[in-house]
């Protein structure tokens, strides 16, 4: 079963960036829409940021002017950029892939099982 494949998380101080990286580790379908959600601990999962295979992007008010979400559609890898961080970014980042943005938001799809991003302040 193709599973996504999350990395580069880590502990970083207030001020400092992070790029996180996503790759499947099989065939996906590369129309589907892939991003990044997010979850602390006694929070609901949130939309990070989310792009489509012809470049829309979606990215929440909470990280815009921050964070950035790229894709190459030919290896299905999805990028996201953290600049700036601070301590309320703190969570489990979860990459994930479907086909529309309604399936991502009710947790449908494929998804990663996450990587933790700290921020110290």
């Amino acid at each position: 079963q193709v599973q996504l494949m999350e990395s580069g998380g880590g502990l970083v101080q207030a001020g400092g960036s992070l790029r996180l990286s996503c790759a499947p580790s099989g065939s996906v379908n590369s129309r589907n829409i892939m991003g990044w959600y997010r979850q602390s601990p006694g929070k609901k999962r949130e939309l990070v940021a989310v792009i489509s295979s012809d470049g829309a992007v979606d990215v929440s008010d909470s990280v815009k002017g921050r964070f950035t979400i790229s894709r190459e559609n030919a290896n299905n890898t999805v990028w996201l950029q953290m600049n700036n961080l601070n301590p309320e970014d703190t969570a489990r980042y979860y990459c994930a892939a479907a086909p529309t943005i309604v399936a991502l938001n009710n947790g449908y799809g494929l998804w990663g099982k996450g990587t933790l991003v700290t921020v110290s302040s």
